[in-house]
């Protein structure tokens, strides 16, 4: 006969990894004017990205009420459309919008990601919350309140990927989304450090999403919406214990059933630093090119080969790419690429359509452009190759490198210099140079979507940051109407 001991049944004070954030999302106060300046602008790039999005059907399909026709009494509005929607959907077609070209910032440490994803939960909920405000005669959420939001879903999202990569056990990094957007969506709504403790814990039990469609065989459209799902739930969770839904105190550390044990192999997370405004201060933008950021500087450094080889693309023999141990694992491919998701995560594809074309644009990745034999072959003579200080100037908390190299051979013997790129112009080492490219790319994104004077209007005023900072939410999501 078996014997069977019982789960100890006490019930365990919270995770301590809980409590962090929570103590920090309900106490800390941030003073750093760089990280709410940088949040700013993180705020016009992640919806200029939204607004670009836009001209793309297979996006706009997943827009609007899940119910056609739904009205939400004081609901949140999609920027560049006419939607009025409840705070959870909102959150999730934001989020989609802003995440679909891979075109907004990024994280890259342990795990890789993309915190300004966490502005569909934040402008969601924010938008609703306020018109729900103002209809009781309460004030408003202003614009201040959505950057705090954002650097402090940055700051989780962020540290919690410093030290702990959630891709190696096969969990994609929207589950890090969830987590930040579930903070904040929590606080947001008034609650407490123990609501915030609790819809924490709801968020990391919802088991978590696999990145089988960020890899080959299976990449694909998913990985565009994934993020705006993971916030979308977050909102769920954080009403859920709004109104009254109990917590999961050892969520990660429980013993055999815990996060830890089921998903993380039993290790525990390691955090390199406390939380504070770190990550929004590092943060990269994606300024020039809407491609998977390992391959920034590789975009680069083709476009600065394009005008020696634009004429001489029959005549090369080989192309060497150096670059970082994470660019290699996981957008170095061969063979056939099936779709944009597809190649906006290859990395000779990449590059292959810069040295060709002179440019990469989000149209590159269409199936106008991917015809054209020019790029296959091109990706059939190309070498991929880490360089080991790459890779560890990539981890270096001071450095932070993304660098890339590309150099070109052809049949006659001679080659192009070895160009070389290490931090791409989205890098904090270059903000001078990259925030009035940012700017520019902001204004000709709402351009795209708006007649020139409302466009003007919206530009005008989050280039004053004390005027943005004051106008309420509800306000500000009226700019975007069409």
């Amino acid at each position: 006969m078996s014997s069977h001991i019982a789960d100890d049944n006490l019930r365990p004070d919270p995770d301590r990894e809980l409590v962090a954030i929570a103590d920090y999302v309900c106490d800390y106060r941030i003073d750093s004017a760089e990280a709410y300046d940088t949040a700013r602008n993180c705020l016009m790039d992640s919806l200029g990205c939204a607004l670009l999005a836009l001209q793309y059907p297979e996006c706009t399909k997943h827009l609007g009420p899940i119910v056609p026709g739904t009205l939400v009494p004081n609901g949140a509005r999609v920027p560049g459309t006419s939607f009025q929607l409840d705070p959870v959907k909102a959150a999730f077609d934001i989020g989609a919008l802003v995440r679909w070209l891979d075109f907004n910032d990024t994280w890259l440490a342990a795990e890789w990601g993309h915190p300004s994803d966490n502005l569909g939960a934040i402008l969601g909920l924010g938008d609703y919350l306020s018109r729900k405000a103002v209809a009781e005669g309460k004030a408003p959420l202003t614009m201040r309140d959505v950057l705090t939001r954002m650097i402090q879903a940055h700051e989780i999202q962020g540290v919690l990927a410093l030290e702990n990569s959630y891709n190696r056990v096969g969990l994609d990094h929207v589950v890090l989304v969830k987590v930040a957007s579930a903070a904040v969506a929590a606080h947001m709504l008034g609650g407490d450090k123990s609501q915030v403790i609790d819809t924490l814990s709801q968020a990391w039990v919802d088991g978590q999403s696999l990145r089988t469609y960020r890899h080959a065989p299976n990449t694909g459209s998913r990985k565009s919406w994934a993020a705006g799902d993971a916030s979308s739930r977050a909102v769920r969770l954080a009403l859920m214990v709004d109104k009254g839904e109990m917590g999961l105190p050892s969520v990660l550390t429980a013993p055999k059933w815990g996060f830890y044990d089921v998903l993380f192999k039993g290790e525990k997370f390691k955090f390199q630093r406390p939380y504070g405004s770190y990550v929004m201060e590092q943060i990269l933008f994606k300024i020039s090119f809407p491609a998977e950021f390992h391959a920034q500087t590789a975009v680069e450094c083709a476009l600065r080969l394009h005008a020696q080889v634009k004429n001489r693309i029959d005549d090369i023999e080989r192309i060497e790419l150096t670059t970082q141990e994470s660019a290699v694992r996981i957008i170095s491919k061969d063979g056939p690429l099936h779709n944009p998701a597809d190649r906006d995560h290859c990395l000779q594809y990449m590059v292959a359509v810069p040295l060709i074309f002179g440019e990469l644009t989000a149209r590159h990745y269409e199936d106008a452009v991917a015809g054209d034999p020019r790029i296959d072959a091109l990706r059939g003579k190309m070498r991929v190759t880490e360089d080991p200080r790459y890779s560890k100037d990539y981890h270096d908390p001071d450095k932070r490198s993304i660098a890339n190299a590309v150099q070109v051979f052809f049949k006659d013997g001679s080659h192009t210099e070895k160009v070389e790129v290490e931090y791409p112009i989205g890098h904090r080492r270059r903000r001078a140079e990259g925030i009035p490219v940012l700017e520019r790319k902001f204004h000709d994104a709402l351009r795209t979507r708006f007649p020139k004077k409302q466009a003007q209007r919206i530009y005008d005023l989050c280039l004053d940051a004390e005027r943005l900072a004051a106008t309420p939410v509800q306000a500000f999501m009226d700019m975007f109407l069409i």
